[in-house]
């Protein structure tokens, strides 16, 4: 099949299939004798791995290792789990900031009024550098950090 079609089945845009084999994260495509690109269903299959895993927010190099571990039959599941696993833990940081940045917004917001005035606490905020949350994160973690008992390990 052409670049259009493997396009379609594969719910990869051409333009995105055209830069994956300039990476060399798909092997260049066949060509015929007027210089089409042409897709077997093994790279429509690979474009649609491709796909799921940019879904599930794994980046470009990751996505690499997957298909590595995908082609090679001898993997050990415990590799293809750990790049899981990571991913995971960076999609539970970027929600955790994300939150964290809806409380900081939600409280700026709850500070305005809203209404003919124009004072507004929002815009202070923004343009007073790190936000007032942002400093009293800080030094709470600062805080916590020194009331930590230290650790001491023993020298067996």
């Amino acid at each position: 099949m052409n670049i259009g079609e493997a396009a379609r089945a594969s719910g990869v845009s051409a333009k995105m299939i055209r830069y994956y084999e300039s990476t060399g994260l798909i092997p260049a495509a066949g060509r015929t004798g007027a210089g089409y690109r042409v897709y077997s269903d093994t790279e429509v299959q690979m474009l649609r791995f491709i796909r799921r895993s940019r879904d599930l927010g794994f980046p470009v190099e990751k996505i690499q290792e997957l298909l590595a571990l995908w082609r090679d039959r001898s993997r050990h599941s415990a590799d293809v789990k750990r790049l899981a696993q990571e991913q995971i833990d960076g999609l539970e940081r970027k929600i955790a900031e994300m939150q964290a940045m809806k409380e900081t917004l939600q409280n700026l917001a709850d500070a305005c009024c809203g209404d003919h005035r124009p004072d507004c606490p929002i815009l202070a905020d923004l343009g007073s550098g790190p936000s007032l949350m942002a400093r009293t994160d800080r030094a709470r973690s600062s805080d916590q950090q020194r009331s930590q008992p230290e650790q001491h390990r023993s020298t067996d």
